[in-house]
């Protein structure tokens, strides 16, 4: 993709990225609104990112930076517009599509994903950004397996993460202790990446697949929530279409977004 340097500032443009569709969606929860951008963290870097129209300014970041690890992050490589022509060969995916057209998959990482995605069972975008943010605080940073894997749950209670905290301790300490080697999930058949994931306690298919597509950008991941099971219950109760299922959770996050916030379909 092109973007230019100025100063200390990295711009591009693109018609086929929205911030708040992308960063206020429920995939990433280290995010917050602010001005005309947000300003967040991925593997504690911290990154204002501001928008207007269909240009894009990263504050403070240098090109270094921009091509080794924010480029990849947002997925800029990858040609969205192609992807929503596929999907326009659906009614349904055309509309979800025409709706947000600025949603894209954030390449994120798996350990965080995996932590993130535990946290937020059962709960509220607002409180999983909230206890996400009290841990980091908490442990200077997000923390790392070996950190969490010699936690009691006394030790993290202030997190108030209720039932979650068990589940959290045993992911620590599955990866830790090499049961779960999160490199392997992008590389292993899916159906054994998802069993290595479900050997957690408190991992399910849901988590699972979360953490395949958000922090392993196994892009036929296909995580199933209300929402999902309303949109296959309505348009695709013979399962989607074939020409889909290789990037079937990129189409995931267009229909998630249409059925959750559209009140007019």
């Amino acid at each position: 993709m092109k973007y230019t340097v100025n100063g200390n500032d990295i711009k591009f443009i693109s018609d086929d990225f929205d911030l708040a569709e992308t960063l206020d969606c429920g995939q990433a929860f280290r995010w917050k609104k602010e001005d005309n951008g947000f300003k967040g963290f991925a593997l504690d870097k911290p990154l204002y990112i501001e928008q207007n129209g269909n240009e894009f300014t990263l504050k403070d970041v240098s090109e270094d930076e921009f091509i080794s690890f924010w480029k990849d992050y947002f997925d800029l490589d990858t040609d969205y517009a192609s992807l929503k022509k596929l999907y326009s060969d659906d009614k349904t995916l055309k509309s979800a599509c025409e709706y947000a057209k600025g949603i894209r998959l954030l390449r994120q990482d798996t350990w965080e994903t995996l932590i993130s995605f535990i946290i937020s069972q059962n709960n509220n975008i607002p409180r999983i950004k909230g206890i996400i943010e009290n841990m980091c605080k908490m442990f200077g940073g997000f923390p790392d397996a070996k950190t969490l894997s010699s936690c009691t749950e006394d030790d993290i209670a202030p997190l108030r993460t209720g039932f979650r905290a068990k589940y959290i301790l045993d992911a620590a300490r599955a990866v830790n202790d090499g049961r779960v080697v999160l490199s392997d999930l992008k590389t292993l058949p899916i159906e054994d990446a998802r069993n290595s994931l479900m050997s957690i306690k408190g991992v399910g298919p849901k988590v699972a697949e979360c953490v395949l597509l958000y922090g392993c950008y196994r892009v036929e991941a296909f995580p199933v929530d209300v929402w999902i099971k309303r949109v296959m219950a309505e348009y695709y109760p013979d399962g989607l279409p074939e020409n889909i299922l290789s990037t079937a959770g990129i189409a995931q996050q267009f229909l998630f977004h249409y059925m959750r916030t559209n009140n007019t379909k």
